[in-house]
């Protein structure tokens, strides 16, 4: 999986939406201003760093160290987030947690073992929680022309195992048949405005268009993309509909 975004940390880190203060604020509320938590998969620190201002601590856990990397650069100066490198399949190797949060590392995780594993090692009171978009996130105002271009360079999307798209279940109703069964859901909207290089850098921070996936087919891969949002939209500016889903996940 390390490889899986290599070159896109910085794209990551500046183009993808943020889940904004609402969403943080509600994962803060369930886990508690004492409590430590693991973020899995944590990029470069999108929930990590904002949400170490209202709890303990956060183990910040992921195996690209580029995307660590950035996130230590990102979130200098928080001395309770703890940056460290490793995946969902070393859980019992990390310092103790007493919540977990993932966003859409999730997708890329093997999601019944993992969940099996944190009912092994959180305490009775500890939430699972997923944050990120919410299923109609791909309506996108530039979907289309983006989508056609990823996939005239062959590079439109990639699979995980125990995926939606593998296993035909999303992750609420994984959730509902695990451990941790007791669902709680809110979803929060708010809207963003984005430009033609905001929408470039984004398709630059996918799994399945990431700089190193198109190797020296990037610059063309830009070049294509310019001139079909060009001829999409003259003006270069869209206006993004964020709806950010927070899943908390608990044992009945």
């Amino acid at each position: 999986m390390d490889d899986l975004f290599g070159g896109a940390a910085p794209y990551y880190a500046r183009h993808r939406a943020d889940h904004g203060e609402a969403a943080i604020d509600r994962l803060a509320a369930a886990f508690g201003a004492r409590a430590t938590v693991l973020d899995l998969g944590c990029g470069p620190g999108t929930v990590a760093i904002p949400l170490s201002e209202q709890v303990e601590g956060v183990l910040a856990v992921d195996p690209a160290e580029e995307m660590l990397a950035e996130g230590r650069k990102l979130g200098a100066g928080r001395a309770n987030i703890r940056w460290l490198a490793g995946d969902s399949t070393a859980l019992r190797e990390l310092p103790g947690f007493g919540h977990v949060v993932m966003g859409r590392s999730f997708h890329w995780m093997d999601r019944r073992t993992v969940l099996a594993d944190l009912d092994d090692l959180l305490p009775p009171d500890g939430i699972v929680a997923l944050v990120g978009p919410t299923r109609d996130h791909e309506n996108l105002p530039w979907e289309p022309v983006t989508r056609r271009v990823r996939e005239e360079f062959g590079v439109n999307g990639l699979t995980a195992r125990d995926s939606y798209q593998a296993s035909g279940k999303h992750h609420d109703e994984v959730l509902a048949d695990s451990p941790f069964g007791d669902l709680e859901s809110e979803v929060f909207t708010w809207r963003r405005d984005r430009d033609q290089d905001d929408v470039i850098g984004l398709q630059l921070s996918y799994s399945y268009s990431a700089p190193a996936r198109l190797g020296e087919r990037k610059d063309a891969f830009v070049g294509a993309l310019r001139a079909a949002l060009t001829a999409a939209n003259p003006s270069g500016r869209w206006v993004e509909e964020v709806r950010t889903q927070v899943l908390l996940a608990r044992r009945p």
